[in-house]
């Protein structure tokens, strides 16, 4: 057996690792973009922006779990989506209570959430824009993991 003959088989091995390896790592980077799964901080809610340095969150599990902070109470619930939409469930929330801004920034917040029919990551600004049954974005938020 030649020295060409057995460094082959392993030269063709390794191939098709590198291969399954950056094809699995094509496929997490799909997927990442076809779910609005993550920690997400609102930028602008229903064209007012928000309150600087008041942190209105939001995040969103694979598996539709919905947590965050409205800017004084924290809440939970879940959200139904698929590739291109999404419809948010009811939320629970803590009752604590704030100035009358961050209370009105918050109050926006969750009514803006029940208007929210679509949704579309901007990778390269990495937004998540959530937009109401007619495709106008209703809401702007940076990713913050």
């Amino acid at each position: 057996m030649t020295r060409t003959s057995r460094v082959f088989p392993v030269l063709t091995w390794l191939f098709i690792c590198l291969v399954a390896c950056l094809a699995l790592l094509l496929a997490d980077a799909a997927q990442a973009a076809s779910a609005p799964s993550g920690k997400w901080l609102a930028e602008d809610i229903d064209g007012g922006g928000v309150i600087d340095r008041l942190q209105t969150t939001l995040e969103i599990r694979d598996d539709g779990i919905v947590t965050g902070m409205g800017g004084c109470n924290r809440y939970a619930g879940s959200a139904k989506f698929d590739a291109t939409t999404i419809k948010f469930l009811p939320m629970a929330s803590t009752r604590m209570a704030c100035s009358a801004a961050v209370m009105k920034q918050e109050s926006k917040f969750h009514i803006t959430l029940d208007k929210i029919r679509a949704w579309r990551i901007d990778e390269a600004q990495r937004k998540l824009i959530l937009l109401d049954g007619q495709g106008f974005e209703m809401m702007r938020l940076s990713r913050m993991d």
